[in-house]
């Protein structure tokens, strides 16, 4: 083994290239269950982002389920979610260009059965019983200033109305889903100012001879007791994520009311920043057996749930994070990842099949994100830290040492830290293997990955320090917990970064603006005005801000306050922007007011804008671009040599 060279940190080189980071794997996302066929939506960087269809076969065969052409999105909410059903191997799925819905045989040509012009439809539930799909309809032809949602009826062959109206009156909905016996629509709605995890509430209504909706009445939830997910059993028992105790535990609908399933300090559901089968935690197996994944501890973990005498059965995983579960054959089939390994489709099946005890089996692999697989000497193992904040508290992250096997720094050289301050806010962070952040840490940078205060997975209270904190709480979080390593001296505390996307993006222009702990900053598509991100996006989030800034206009002077636009001159190093110029959710402008406001300070700043991207970057061009320029911009400020070359980018005011 030869010696490693000694080289500053930062300068390292990688076999992590921006390139392998951008198109050296898939998005596995949504599954679905057609029988003994899986099916999951595959957003693909080197096809511009494009969303395919793929359907496993019993066999174990995969192959695209839609044509080339074609983009399974929605933009329902925006954030869209749901995009796609199958049954009896007909795919009914959101075509991203037009949001029609089409009809499609697996590998046959797509026909429409929705018009075109201005509806957008998600999170479909097959009611077999009237041939035809009830799903969330966004409806933009309407004259309001808002588009309006309802939960619709459309037949699975053709509708030139847009579908018939089932619910209506609330302001959003998710999760309609029909009883397998054909007989009960549920479904979650919320209204103003509410989002879903805060106050969405369960409903359930009995169909008519019609097809229409007879009686319904509320099953549980209210504002700070949200429920987070549902689903019917085989045998037409309804079962949900309702967070009654401060965490979204399990119950089901009982005579007398919800019944307590697995009470624990654990969260069996997940935030609906979109809607649909890609947040399911739960799935039947074969009865009484009920699958569920669960977040406790820093790590999503999955087990067997007794339906009949309640015993709980955690199981042996080699995940810590997992999506989209589902039941295949009686088995759990999931997207999981973890550390050392990219996400994959992934079936779990007891030692004697779904009809043994499920505590005892195997993992198998359908379909891996990518075929990377990185060399355990790049690699650096996340380490969950617990670190002391403001008012006496404690916040958690994750942190990741500087790792690469041929190199090694000076004798007394400390890292650049590089502080990831995750969107929503109300989301949170995780461990599965991110080249992302592995092309950093092979470079020679330190990197934390901070589940601020109002992060999600840590129960109600926890998420709630958030409330009317914005820009607060989580700023202090992020800079304690560099403060933190600094003071284990295991990071530079001259060479302290900030960066984040969307929300994380004003978390990181919020700690430029008014504190003086982080040397730079790296805003990708984030909020520098708060009164115009509430004046200017989209319907879903329109209100979000009433709870975690203030009541907008009313407490209009807080979101001046809070908003870095509007105190340039306490902006003081330097910035690099990235922006989709087709972003809806916090739109162009908001970047380059920053960017401005910076020039004219004569800080050191860059912009870089991409055509045809949205709300986050899909394309693998672009996202390797984000990539070098980031480090290319951190090389120039901090003064160190690259390793290797990369294209530069303009800082202005250098």
């Amino acid at each position: 083994m030869s010696k490693p060279r000694v080289a500053p940190y930062g300068s390292w080189v990688s076999p992590i290239s921006g390139s392998l980071v951008a198109s050296g794997g898939v998005r596995l996302e949504v599954l679905a269950v057609d029988g003994a066929d899986v099916y999951w939506a595959e957003g693909r960087p080197a096809e511009g982002g494009r969303n395919a269809i793929v359907r496993c076969s019993v066999a174990g065969q995969a192959m695209d389920a839609i044509p080339g052409q074609f983009d399974a999105r929605t933009r329902v909410y925006e954030y869209g979610g749901g995009s796609y059903a199958v049954k009896d191997g007909i795919i009914y799925f959101s075509n991203f260009r037009d949001q029609r819905v089409y009809r499609c045989v697996s590998g046959g040509q797509p026909e429409t059965i929705t018009p075109g012009g201005g509806m957008r439809f998600a999170d479909y539930s097959f009611d077999a019983t009237r041939d035809r799909l009830v799903c969330i309809r966004e409806d933009h032809t309407a004259g309001t200033k808002q588009p309006v949602h309802t939960l619709v009826a459309l037949d699975a062959h053709a509708n030139p109305g847009g579908g018939q109206v089932l619910v209506s009156g609330a302001d959003f909905y998710m999760y309609p889903r029909v009883s397998p016996d054909g007989t009960r629509l549920a479904w979650i709605q919320w209204d103003h100012p509410h989002m879903p995890w805060d106050a969405a509430e369960l409903w359930a209504g009995r169909f008519n001879a019609s097809g229409t909706l007879g009686e319904r009445r509320k099953l549980a939830g209210c504002w700070g007791e949200s429920v987070a997910q549902i689903g019917w059993s085989p045998g037409s028992n309804l079962y949900f994520a309702w967070e009654k105790t401060g965490w979204w535990n399990l119950y089901r609908e009982g005579k007398d009311g919800p019944e307590p399933l697995a009470p624990a300090e654990a969260e069996f559901g997940k935030p609906a920043w979109w809607s649909g089968s890609g947040l399911a935690t739960f799935a039947f197996g074969t009865p009484p057996d009920l699958w569920c994944a669960y977040y406790s501890k820093g790590a999503w973990r999955l087990a067997s749930l007794d339906t009949e005498t309640l015993e709980f059965r955690p199981l042996p995983s080699p995940y810590t994070e997992i999506s989209s579960l589902h039941a295949v054959n009686g088995c759990p089939v999931f997207v999981g990842s973890s550390p050392a390994q990219p996400a994959a489709v992934t079936m779990y099946v007891p030692a004697g099949g779904a009809k043994d005890s499920p505590a005892s089996g195997e993992f198998k692999t359908l379909k891996k994100a990518s075929a990377l697989s990185l060399d355990p000497g790049y690699l650096s193992l996340p380490e969950e830290i617990e670190f002391p904040t403001e008012g006496g508290l404690k916040a958690f992250a994750y942190y990741y040492r500087p790792q690469n096997k041929d190199y090694a720094a000076p004798t007394g050289d400390l890292p650049l830290l590089r502080v990831m301050s995750h969107g929503g806010p109300t989301s949170s962070t995780a461990t599965p293997l991110n080249p992302g952040i592995q092309f950093w840490t092979s470079r020679g940078f330190a990197v934390v990955d901070v589940n601020y205060g109002g992060s999600t997975g840590y129960g109600r209270e926890y998420r709630h320090r958030l409330n009317g904190a914005w820009g607060i709480v989580d700023v202090d979080d992020c800079l304690n917990a560099a403060l933190f390593l600094a003071r284990r001296g295991e990071v530079d505390p001259n060479r302290l970064i900030i960066e984040g996307g969307s929300a994380g993006g004003y978390t990181t222009l919020a700690a430029l603006a008014f504190r003086d702990v982080f040397k730079a900053g790296c805003s990708y598509y984030g909020i520098g005005d708060l009164e115009a991100l509430a004046l200017d996006t989209h319907k879903f989030e329109s209100r979000y801000l009433d709870s975690v800034v203030a009541p907008y206009p009313e407490q209009r002077q807080v979101y001046i306050e809070r908003s870095p636009i509007h105190q340039p001159e306490r902006l003081s190093c330097p910035v690099i922007f990235f922006q989709g110029l087709d972003d809806k959710v916090v739109p162009p402008n908001q970047a380059e007011m920053m960017v401005e406001a910076l020039r004219r300070k004569g800080i050191p700043v860059a912009y870089v804008p991409f055509e045809g991207e949205g709300h986050g970057f899909r394309k693998a061009e672009n996202i390797e671009r984000a990539l070098e320029a980031e480090l290319y911009f951190y090389s120039r400020i901090f003064r160190f040599d690259l390793g290797e070359p990369v294209e530069p980018v303009k800082i202005e005011n250098l």
